[in-house]
């Protein structure tokens, strides 16, 4: 933990009245401002998933107060809408902990998706976070001074088995401050593949799929193998699906565990002591010994180890949790890139084609900030992402957080680092006394 939470947690671990909620309330935790925009005193947060709340949390343990503008009607939308159900965390859970509040211990170390939902309800509950809902961000842009945020919320009800708009309105929020964290995931990315228009079968993102039991008996086919194409076709498989999966490029697939501990968790133990080359030639070498060469199985590894391509590209090594075993007794075919579909089926890049029922675009997701930030120095206006890879801090204020490609133990460095330079900025000016008039 840095040691300005600490230095403030010893404080207050002495001061019988004091408690996260309390704090929180003493913080004042945001509130929608007029058509004009008055000027907010503390930082405005865009986007209440795990990094927004992160960000909230660390905030008001520090006595800083916040708005936070959510899109949707709930926090962690990813997580609570889009995910398939068999879903688990990849990591250990001691590697997923937001900051300030760790699982409890009851959790198993891989927690499922529903425990992770529980823990983050529990999480706003102890911290008293109370997200703006519905408030979409359509725009966003520093004008020399201040940061504008413009929002449009859009209220709506079911009426004749539709949903009909009620109302709609635009608000405007301005601070000195802007904390991006909308994340990696806020939109499915979706490839032009040649002839999908014309395929009469079944075609959905992988944000669509629940679980493999409204498939049973049909043919699908799973295009790509990432962390999520891999657990759909295992999910598939397992509801005796007949499953096929696109390997559209070279890909390192570890086991999740070797000989009872975690992959990854060895390779930050290890990457203490030894080169990170050297790291991935053990990893490579113990990964073959327990799942075998996957090149073989239609799966080709990169030229260089999963670590290093980690750090230099950010493009993360996939955690297997039976998927290999699955291939390897036929059970799941692979299938090299797609050239294009036809009205009932695929052809393939090496000129085999399959009649399939059902595609399931497990093509991953992509950020939105190019849509509503108008900043192009700190984010890529071509991947919405930092420019430096782990970057959190731009100019004039702009922060980002949750977009390390980290996972949710980057999520957590991201939101303490934000919330130390904001009190930092903070206590630097008049703002606190402002506050307390």
């Amino acid at each position: 933990m840095d040691r300005r939470f600490a230095e403030t947690e010893g404080k207050r671990a002495h001061d019988p009245l004091y408690s996260p909620r309390s704090a929180a309330r003493a913080t004042a935790t945001g509130f929608p401002v007029g058509e004009h925009g008055e000027v907010f005193a503390g930082p405005l947060i865009v986007g209440a998933g795990p990094a927004g709340l992160a960000v909230a949390a660390c905030l008001t343990m520090l006595g800083v107060p916040y708005v936070l503008l959510e899109r949707y009607g709930c926090i962690a939308s990813l997580w609570r809408h889009r995910t398939y159900r068999r879903l688990c965390l990849h990591l250990p859970k001691r590697f997923c902990e937001l900051p300030l509040m760790p699982f409890p211990s009851s959790y198993p170390e891989y927690p499922t998706r529903e425990q992770f939902l529980d823990y983050l309800d529990d999480y706003i509950n102890m911290f008293g976070i109370r997200p703006f809902f519905r408030q979409a961000v359509i725009s966003a842009e520093f004008d020399g001074e201040l940061w504008c945020v413009r929002t449009k919320e859009v209220v709506t009800a079911a009426m004749d088995g539709e949903e009909a708009v009620l109302s709609s309105a635009t608000r405007e929020y301005r601070s000195k401050w802007l904390v991006v964290a909308t994340g990696e995931n806020a939109e499915p990315a979706v490839p032009e593949i040649e002839g999908i228009d014309v395929f009469k079968g079944q075609v959905m993102h992988s944000s669509d799929y629940r679980c493999g039991e409204p498939f049973h008996g049909k043919k699908v086919l799973v295009v790509g193998c990432g962390n999520s194409g891999m657990e759909v076709s295992l999910d598939l498989s397992n509801h005796n699906v007949h499953t096929s999966m696109v390997v559209r490029d070279t890909v390192h697939v570890l086991p999740r565990e070797i000989m009872g501990i975690s992959t990854f968790g060895l390779s930050v133990w290890l990457m203490m002591y030894l080169s990170i080359q050297n790291v991935d030639r053990l990893l490579l070498f113990l990964t073959r010994l327990v799942l075998g060469d996957t090149a073989r199985l239609g799966i080709p590894r990169p030229s260089i180890g999963p670590m290093e391509l980690k750090k230099v590209s950010g493009k993360t090594p996939v955690l297997d949790v039976g998927t290999i075993g699955k291939i390897k007794s036929g059970d799941i075919k692979v299938f090299p890139g797609i050239q294009s579909f036809h009205e009932h089926g695929v052809e393939f890049i090496d000129g085999r084609s399959e009649y399939f029922d059902v595609v399931i675009l497990a093509t991953g997701y992509k950020s939105n900030v190019p849509y509503w930030l108008k900043e192009k120095e700190f984010f890529s206006d071509k991947n919405g992402f930092p420019r430096k890879p782990n970057e959190w801090k731009g100019k004039n204020g702009l922060y980002a957080a949750g977009f390390s490609r980290r996972g949710l133990l980057g999520v957590s460095m991201d939101a303490t680092k934000i919330a130390d330079d904001i009190i930092q900025c903070w206590n630097d000016t008049d703002y606190e006394r402002y506050n307390s008039k």
